[in-house]
């Protein structure tokens, strides 16, 4: 999965960067409730959030080129 965020175009990630946001929010809902049966998850949900923001930012910045969609 570490690998991954660099083969993805840009709207893809922003839109991955969107699911997580949310996934983050419910879980820290649940996290307050008593609920959440992974605390781990947490974690795990703001690493993916970070990389992708990296990502994002290495484009920003010229270091990494977009991706192409290749058609087959």
């Amino acid at each position: 999965m570490k690998n991954s965020f660099k083969e993805i175009s840009k709207e893809e990630l922003l839109n991955k960067r969107t699911e997580f946001e949310t996934e983050l929010r419910n879980l820290n809902f649940k996290l307050k409730e008593g609920k959440l049966g992974n605390p781990v998850r947490i974690r795990i949900v703001k690493r993916l959030i970070a990389r992708i923001n990296t990502n994002l930012r290495e484009w920003e910045l010229g270091i990494r080129k977009e991706v192409k969609a290749t058609v087959a």
